[in-house]
C-alpha cells in the first residue's frame, strides 16, 4: 500500500495489549494505537496509516525488540491469511489474553458484579482442530509483489480463504495448518486438476465462472465429508466429482450444490449426495449425531465435550426440571442434557437443523425432547410456555450477535431458577446478561478455548434467580 502525505512514523512503540479481533495495542502521546501481526511486549517502529480522534490504526516496519511471549508462526501464509491471527503468540499467553477478554468485555460493557473467573479450559490440540473449512474458488486470486513482476509465470487462479477486506480476492493456499494432510491433498488436487483441465473457477465481481466452493468436514467417527458448490450444471460435474471419488476413496460422502445466487448461503440450496452417504456421524460421550451438509457442528469437536459437560454441570439438572435449550442448532446440548432432565424443550431458526436433532434423538433413543423450529422472537411466546411448561432451567447459545431483546425480555418475564448462557462472542454476552441483573446474579464463569491460534473465545455462564 502506498504511502500518502498523512502518514508518519512512531518510532520505539511498545506493544502493550491483545486488543479486539486480534490486534495489539500501543499508547502514542495519549492515544491508542492498533497494530496488526506483533506481539505483547514488542518494540517496534510502526507507520500509521489511519488517523482519528482517539486512535491510530498502523502497521510494524520494524521490530526492535522482540517480544517473550512471541512464537515462530508455523504457516507460510500468516500475516497475509485473515485467520490465526495469534500464530505468533505462545499458547500459554494466547489463553492468558483469551481470559482478559472475557473479563474486559464483563467489566466494561456489562458493568455488573461478577465473581473471578475460572481458569480457561484449554484445548487438548492447537493445531489440526477443525473438523470444518470451507474455501472459496477465484480466477482472480492474490498476487505477491514477486508474481506481479513475473506475470507470466503464475496462473491466475486461486483456491483458498478470502482477505480481510477483499471480497474478490482470494489468498491461494498451499498447506492449512487447522485441519489434517488429507484435507490439504484433496483442496491441493482438485485445484490442479481443475487447472490442467481448463475448468473456470469463479468470478466474484462478473458472477461468472463454474467452481465457487469446496467445503471440507470431518468427524470423530471417522467420515470424511466433501461439497463442491458449482454455479451451474457442467460437464465438469462428473468429472470433477469421478476423480475425487477415485482418488480420495477415503470420502465418505461425497456431494454437490448448484448456487446461482450472488451470494455463498448454502442454507436454502438442496446439497446432492453423489457418491457415499448423505451425513456425517458424531460421536459425544455415549451419543450419536448424524450431522447434515447445512448443519451446524461445533467445529472442534473434542472441545465441544469440554464445553458441553461444563454447561451441564453448570445447569445441575434435577429429575423433575424442565429445561429449554434455545438456539439449539443440532439439538446437541438438549440430547447432551435430556437424561438429567424430565424433559427438554428445544428451539431452533434452521428447519434442516431440527429435522437433525428429531433424527438424533431417535437415533439414540431420546423421547424427552422435543424440537421446535422458528425464529426465536417470534416463538418463544406465553402461548409457547403454557404448551411446553415452566422452564426450571434455560440452556441459550445463541450466534456472535447474542440473542435478541424479545427473547431477553420473556426470560426475564418467566424467570427460570437457572439461566446457563453459552457465548461464542463475550461482548453480546455481556450486554445481554447486563439487561439480566436486576433480577439475576452472576454465579460462575467459565471461557473454554474453542479456536487456538485466534482471538476468539467461547464462555459459559451461570446465572442464578435473586432472592427476593
Amino acid at each position: 500500500m502506498g504511502k500518502n502525505k498523512q502518514n508518519f512514523i512512531i518510532e520505539d512503540l511498545e506493544i502493550t495489549d491483545a486488543g479486539a479481533e486480534g490486534i495489539c495495542v500501543g499508547k502514542y502521546e495519549g492515544k491508542v494505537v492498533f497494530v496488526s501481526n506483533v506481539v505483547p511486549g514488542d518494540i517496534i517502529d510502526a507507520e500509521v496509516y489511519k488517523k482519528k480522534h482517539a486512535y491510530y490504526m498502523a502497521r510494524p516496519l520494524q521490530i526492535k525488540v522482540y517480544s517473550p511471549q512471541r512464537e515462530t508462526p508455523k504457516c507460510e501464509h500468516f500475516g497475509i491469511c485473515g485467520g490465526c491471527k495469534w500464530q505468533n503468540m505462545q499458547y500459554c499467553y494466547q489463553l492468558q489474553y483469551k481470559q482478559k477478554q472475557v473479563f474486559d468485555n464483563f467489566s466494561r460493557i456489562g458493568k455488573f458484579p461478577f465473581p473471578d473467573i475460572l481458569p480457561i479450559l484449554p484445548s487438548d490440540k492447537i493445531y489440526a482442530y477443525r473438523n470444518k473449512i470451507e474455501y472459496t474458488f477465484s480466477d482472480k486470486r492474490w498476487l505477491s509483489f514477486e508474481e506481479m513482476d513475473h506475470k507470466e509465470d503464475f496462473n491466475p487462479n486461486g483456491l483458498g480463504f478470502h482477505l480481510p477486506g477483499m471480497f474478490d480476492k482470494v489468498l491461494d493456499i498451499h498447506y492449512c495448518h487447522l485441519h489434517e494432510t488429507v484435507e490439504n491433498d484433496i483442496r491441493n488436487s482438485l485445484k490442479a486438476f481443475a487447472v490442467k483441465n481448463n475448468i473456470p473457477f469463479y468470478n466474484a465481481r462478473s458472477h461468472e465462472g463454474l467452481l465457487r466452493n469446496l467445503i471440507i468436514r470431518h468427524s470423530v467417527c471417522g467420515d470424511l465429508m466433501v461439497i463442491i458448490v458449482f454455479a451451474y450444471k457442467d460437464k465438469y460435474l462428473s468429472m470433477i466429482m469421478d476423480f475425487l471419488k477415485v482418488k480420495f476413496p477415503q470420502i465418505t460422502a461425497l456431494m454437490y450444490a448448484i448456487n446461482d445466487k450472488l451470494n455463498d448461503s448454502l442454507n436454502d440450496i438442496c446439497v446432492q449426495t453423489y457418491h457415499g452417504k448423505d451425513h456425517l456421524t458424531e460421536q459425544m460421550e455415549d451419543l450419536f449425531f448424524k450431522v447434515a451438509p447445512q448443519a451446524f457442528y461445533q467445529t472442534n469437536a473434542q472441545q465441544a465435550i469440554k464445553l458441553y459437560q461444563t454447561a451441564r454441570q453448570l445447569a445441575n439438572i434435577q429429575p423433575k426440571h424442565i429445561v429449554y435449550d434455545l438456539y439449539t442448532g443440532t439439538g446437541t446440548i438438549a440430547l447432551f442434557v435430556a437424561k438429567q432432565a424430565q424433559k427438554v424443550v428445544a428451539v431452533e431458526y434452521v428447519a434442516s437443523a431440527v429435522e437433525n436433532a428429531k433424527e438424533n434423538a431417535r437415533l439414540n433413543h431420546i423421547d424427552n425432547a422435543y424440537f421446535y423450529v422458528g425464529d426465536m422472537a417470534k416463538i418463544f411466546t406465553d402461548e409457547f410456555i403454557r404448551q411446553n411448561g415452566q422452564p426450571d432451567v434455560i440452556i441459550t447459545d445463541p450466534p456472535r450477535n447474542g440473542m435478541h431483546p424479545d427473547v431477553v425480555a420473556q426470560i426475564l418475564k418467566i424467570k427460570p431458577q437457572r439461566i446457563v448462557y453459552v457465548s461464542c462472542n463475550p461482548a453480546t454476552q455481556a450486554r445481554d446478561i447486563a439487561l439480566m441483573t436486576n433480577i439475576y446474579q452472576v454465579k460462575v464463569t467459565q471461557p473454554v478455548d474453542m479456536f487456538p491460534q485466534t482471538h476468539h473465545v467461547e464462555n459459559v455462564c451461570l446465572l442464578e434467580l435473586k432472592e427476593s
